[in-house]
């Protein structure tokens, strides 16, 4: 099925590694120009040059997400080097278990500046060329704010704001034809999930009972299988898709977990 994404431009934060890269390359492979922003550059140089390696048109921009001005120089950059920005997929962030026993105020106001804030911030700087180009906004969260997971209220704080953010951004670019959904992700295999597996004594055993649980094919889910959710809500093809928050989680969130 053609998406109709050629050439159309599409920012992605966080998008040289775990389920951003996932996107990124998919957004490639499909015809459009992923633009990568984050702020570890030798993961954006090493994602850039193996997109581009294949043969597909990509950009690059190196940004702390929580340094204003660093954001809106992603922005412009995007802008200078493709002319237009057809759609924004908010992904950056990070499971830093802040919790409540375990936790500050301080902490747990750090943790919302790494995970929400500069969702509204990205979309803020973007709006504008949406707007021009009846553009679509793709916000990645998780199913910690459904189901808890202890010991992580920042994070499960945050993701709820995302959840929320989707809606009310929804309701508020009705008048502009603005899309505004969201990709809810449980148990997705990455990097960074691989790192907190190995913070456990028995990893493999860890795993194995993570598994167990995920009642469709006891499974991970890819970052493929998230990043083509993304690609349908980015385009035409879900073109009466708004406020939607669609969990591609093997039915982890709402199935009985026993089965």
């Amino acid at each position: 099925m053609d998406l109709f994404l050629k050439d159309k431009v599409i920012i992605v934060t966080g998008g040289s590694s775990g389920i951003g890269k996932g996107i990124s390359l998919a957004l490639a492979e499909e015809g459009a120009i992923p633009f990568i922003v984050g702020k570890d550059k030798d993961s954006v140089d090493a994602a850039f040059t193996e997109i581009k390696g294949l043969g597909f048109k990509v950009g690059k921009a190196y940004a702390e997400l929580m340094d204003a001005i660093d954001c809106k120089k992603a922005i412009d950059k995007a802008i200078e080097d493709f002319g237009k920005i057809n759609g924004l997929v908010n992904n950056a962030g990070v499971n830093d278990s802040v919790g409540l026993e375990k936790g500050s105020v301080e902490q747990f106001n750090l943790s919302l500046n790494k995970n929400l804030t500069h969702y509204y911030q990205m979309a803020k700087l973007v709006l504008p060329e949406l707007k021009k180009s009846k553009g679509s906004i793709v916000n990645i969260g998780s199913k910690t704010s459904f189901m808890g997971q202890g010991g992580t209220s920042g994070y499960a704080a945050a993701n709820g704001g995302r959840n929320a953010l989707t809606r009310e951004w929804a309701v508020e670019l009705l008048p502009y034809s603005i899309r505004v959904n969201a990709v809810i992700v449980a148990e997705c295999y990455t990097p960074l999930y691989e790192w907190w597996l190995k913070s456990f004594d028995n990893p493999e055993e860890k795993l194995k009972g993570i598994l167990s649980k995920i009642p469709l094919e006891n499974r991970m889910t890819t970052a493929k299988e998230i990043a083509n959710m993304v690609l349908f809500l980015l385009s035409s093809r879900s073109s009466h898709t708004t406020g939607q928050l669609v969990f591609v989680d093997g039915g982890y969130t709402h199935l009985d977990r026993s089965l």
